[in-house]
């Protein structure tokens, strides 16, 4: 059996470092924030540190905009990291756009171990070798100019050609033992020797992300699936870099499973709604609901338990009880839980989260604090009812509208004799002197069960329509006291006035 390399690192504890570190293209999504989650969880589980660093290397489709948004996104999510971009920290700078002086130094030091070596073959030169030597054309690179001498290479360069640079691959099986899916090995030969720096001297990612990780200290790499395959590559790199004295340890590695869709059949892609970060908070996540979902995604806290606090999945994460199997997102489900954290919320902290989703429907722009009294007195008839905050305006906008709009299937759903119920309804709560829910209650019960032989579910259905517009809503009698005697009148007047046209 092969042996892993002997300079793996046995860090452990406060010593333990991860990283996370996107590229600023596009909007956040889930995938890459349960990367972010991951790690955060392991480095403040072991208490260990973590790096956020930037790769914005891609000056065509890196941003500035992309930037704000992953912080945005980090800092709603409460995800927050001990050194890096915007904190700084001892391996400043943390955007790669700012350390080409830092690799250069690096890709000297490789030179002059002969680590990396002058490659001036084109694509066409090396297929032109391949269908010569009757070797398949995918297998890529040939390792031809592994040993030219320097008359070859002054040849080249007398040419005009400008060389790439490419690492050295070793000429042995290459193995690792990954932290959620064991012993991998890569076999010698699997892959060619690989260009590190481009011939116009900028270095690739492929380059880059190792060294930095190198020069950060970073002790253990969690990342996805999909980056499995350049790990031999980078343990190639790694054991030059330990050569060259660059660094002194090889990290451990961790591939996290995929993120599968709602059909379970294909990676969760960037345009599935489902991927949208900022979507998931504009209908309404909360960000221990999501991060408790996703933190599901590849790992369970126990049998039978779904929900849980960002303390105990903290104390309760580790790297290695990760599922290497493919997760399925599941949208109902993720709702579900996110309702079961609002619903674990402080009332207050309910009301105070709501109050952005009321304003983002148009509500009111600026709260006075009327509006603001009456949204903290409502929020506990909805907390037990919702499972997401962008559903919080659509069961209290009748509350802060002077006009009820009836939705029509409210209407639909009324009875024949609605108008003779809202008229009973009217002469019952007109004598009411005390308008609370119980004395709101006790007489419309009078008036329309006792009185009307009603059963409660047909008799509490056309106030409830004329109160708030809605066929479901909150608690009807508590509804009518927030509104008021007055206005709790004039609309059941109004709504048997609009079924009489």
């Amino acid at each position: 059996m092969a042996t892993p390399h002997p300079l793996t690192t046995t860090a452990s504890g406060a010593d333990i470092r991860v990283r996370f570190c996107p590229s600023p293209t596009g909007l956040p999504h889930v995938g890459m924030v349960r990367t972010a989650l991951y790690n955060w969880a392991y480095a403040r589980h072991n208490g260990g540190k973590m790096v956020f660093r930037i790769e914005d290397t891609d000056a065509a489709r890196d941003s500035e905009e992309s930037f704000r948004q992953l912080v945005d996104a980090l800092t709603w999510l409460e995800i927050d990291w001990d050194e890096g971009v915007e904190l700084g920290g001892p391996h400043a700078p943390y955007r790669q756009s700012e350390r080409h002086d830092i690799y250069r130094g690096v890709i000297d030091k490789l030179v002059a171990t002969g680590a990396l070596y002058e490659s001036y073959s084109t694509a066409e030169e090396i297929d032109a070798r391949n269908e010569a030597n009757g070797r398949a054309k995918q297998l890529g690179y040939d390792n031809f100019d592994r040993d030219l001498t320097d008359e070859q290479k002054a040849a080249f360069r007398a040419e005009g050609r400008q060389p790439a640079l490419r690492l050295r691959v070793p000429d042995e099986d290459l193995t690792y033992v990954d932290l959620i899916r064991g012993e991998v090995t890569f076999p010698a030969g699997s892959f060619p020797d690989f260009v590190v720096v481009r011939p116009n001297g900028v270095p690739l990612y492929t380059f880059v992300n190792p060294v930095d990780d190198a020069l950060m200290g970073i002790t253990h790499v969690l990342r996805g699936e999909d980056l499995m395959p350049s790990t031999a590559r980078q343990l190639s790199l790694y054991a030059a870099l330990i050569d060259a004295g660059v660094t002194t340890f090889v990290p451990r590695f961790a591939h996290m499973p995929l993120v599968l869709g709602e059909t379970g059949t294909k990676k969760l892609s960037k345009r599935d709604p489902q991927a949208d970060l900022f979507l998931h908070r504009e209908r309404g996540f909360i960000h221990e609901g999501l991060l408790n979902y996703l933190a599901l995604l590849g790992w369970s806290i126990g049998p039978d338990r779904d929900v849980f606090s960002l303390d105990e999945f903290i104390a309760a994460f580790d790297i290695e009880n990760v599922n290497p199997n493919p997760a399925r997102f599941d949208q109902k489900k993720a709702e579900s839980i996110n309702g079961d954290h609002i619903r674990m919320l402080d009332v207050k902290d309910f009301a105070e989260r709501s109050v952005p989703y009321l304003a983002a429907a148009g509500l009111f722009d600026e709260p006075t604090h009327e509006q603001l009294v009456l949204a903290f007195r409502a929020a506990p008839l909805v907390q037990e009812r919702v499972q997401l905050l962008g559903e919080v305006p659509g069961m209290l906008g009748f509350l802060f509208r002077d006009e009820v709009s009836y939705d029509a299937d409210a209407l639909k759903g009324l009875p024949a004799n609605a108008a003779e119920v809202l008229e009973a309804c009217v002469a019952a709560l007109e004598p009411v002197q005390d308008f609370t829910p119980e004395k709101v209650q006790e007489a419309l019960s009078t008036a329309l069960v006792d009185e009307l032989g009603l059963k409660p579910r047909v008799a509490y259905g056309p106030p409830r329509v004329a109160i708030t517009g809605r066929r479901v809503s909150p608690p009807l009698f508590e509804s009518m006291e927030l509104l008021g005697k007055d206005e709790s009148l004039r609309r059941l007047r109004a709504l048997a006035a609009f079924l009489a046209d």
